[in-house]
């Protein structure tokens, strides 16, 4: 296991380039099991999740070729179907979430496929109901194995259907979409996710031959074709990373430019910091974030206290709840942070309040943060990583506190961050991994 060891109170200075989107990569890659002729990726982020996925893939029988500057060739003419009936292949399902994946491509091309339960963030229930009921509706049978704990769904038939989500699921609308793409007739998805991935993954799809409609709506109307080919797609760039680094540059009072950012699919996301007092200059396709020494937050048009919530796109993304709320800790002023999605991703704030933050936990999904204005820095600490973007706002609070502090499990970190320990080194900050 390894750990980052990181001296806080330096700023930062410098350009940094936000990676390719984990998200949609996990969406993108999986489809290319829908053709058995080439497709290339390009701005695949070399990230734990992704790689994993690669590997899987691999072992699967896709043939895989780096071709350099992280784009990726991918050729899935000829699967070892026994393979995916094999222990090792549920095993290396069961520790990656993204593999659920799939599931949509395979049953839609080879009308089998067998799934566990996938692993991922420990941040609370994540249940698979959506993609299994909207997989259903398109006329897959599922089979629970309880002896092996795995899925084994055939679907010789699938036809096309009308359903409404229970929930927009941003996975769940992808396997539905790549199951639906080539199904009979025509599928309709109503309360469908429609982020920025999800437009990303149906707009490559309709290269390789698939018809979808709607694409950027919560309403997707899918023909079903016969086959699909390859195709040449680029992932854009990770939403949030952009908000990470907008945070650690205000955290820290450091004056950073964060290149090709996409700003047209950022969505909201530049105006939620702006309500905690950033400053956010739109340069072309970048964002400059200048020297902070105060940033104090909005309240609302009563005057009431700022609260700020997840929701669906075109809301708030629930993976920078945990960036915003550490942000805020040096903010001036209070703000409300709401996570409606998931029971356990606030169950690090102590770890924040260990290190001199004012947070009061009201129960598994409101925190209310009293800001310091900068008058009081936080404090060095030993701290380890429970997820993902807890592990990043952490490493945040570490850069922009007095004294040393030690993050261990950082490898949760490293599935969706590449090279952050490098890459901030070169704006000057100072971390070392350790083994």
């Amino acid at each position: 296991m390894a750990s980052f060891i990181i001296e806080g109170g330096h700023k930062l200075h410098g350009e940094i380039t936000p990676q390719g989107a984990k998200n949609e990569a996990l969406e993108v890659i999986s489809a290319i099991l829908l053709t058995a002729e080439p497709v290339i990726i390009r701005n695949v982020p070399n990230i734990l999740d992704v790689n994993n996925l690669i590997n899987l893939l691999s072992k699967m029988g896709v043939h895989v070729t780096e071709l350099g500057d992280h784009a990726w060739q991918f050729q899935a003419n000829q699967l070892d179907m026994n393979y995916l009936g094999s222990q090792e292949f549920v095993q290396r399902c069961a520790s990656l979430r993204g593999s659920i994946l799939v599931l949509g491509p395979l049953l839609a091309r080879f009308h089998k496929a067998c799934v566990a339960k996938p692993g991922g963030d420990q941040i609370g229930r994540r249940r698979l109901d959506t993609h299994f009921l909207g997989i259903q509706e398109l006329g897959a049978k599922f089979n629970y194995n309880p002896d092996r704990g795995v899925y084994e769904i055939d679907a010789n038939e699938l036809k096309g259907t009308y359903m409404l989500l229970d929930e927009a699921s941003v996975t769940g609308t992808a396997n539905i979409i790549m199951t639906a793409v080539m199904a009979q007739g025509t599928t309709t998805i109503y309360n469908a996710a429609c982020e920025p991935y999800i437009q990303q993954l149906c707009r490559m799809l309709n290269l390789m031959g698939a018809k979808i409609s709607g694409i950027s709506s919560n309403l997707l109307t899918i023909e079903g074709v016969t086959e699909l080919h390859g195709t040449d797609h680029t992932i854009l760039p990770d939403m949030i990373e952009v908000g990470s680094f907008i945070g650690m540059a205000a955290m820290t009072g450091s004056d950073i430019t964060i290149k090709n950012v996409s700003y047209e699919n950022l969505g909201i996301i530049p105006n939620m910091f702006r309500r905690l007092g950033i400053t956010i200059e739109r340069r072309g396709d970048d964002i400059h974030i200048p020297e902070h020494q105060h940033y104090e937050v909005s309240s609302f048009m009563d005057g009431s206290t700022m609260a700020i919530a997840d929701a669906p796109w075109p809301g708030l993304t629930p993976d920078l709840l945990s960036i915003i709320l550490v942000v805020a800790t040096q903010a001036k002023g209070s703000v409300l942070i709401h996570q409606k999605m998931f029971e356990s991703r606030l169950f690090f704030v102590d770890k924040l309040i260990d290190m001199g933050a004012q947070i009061i936990l009201c129960d598994p999904h409101r925190a209310v943060v009293i800001g310091h204005d900068n008058q009081r820095r936080l404090k060095g600490a030993r701290l380890t990583s429970p997820d993902i973007r807890a592990g990043i706002a952490l490493l945040i609070a570490a850069l922009s506190a007095n004294g040393v502090s030690k993050i261990s499990n950082i490898e949760q970190i490293d599935r969706g961050y590449e090279n952050i320990e490098g890459r901030l080194t070169a704006l000057g900050a100072a971390i070392k991994r350790i083994q």
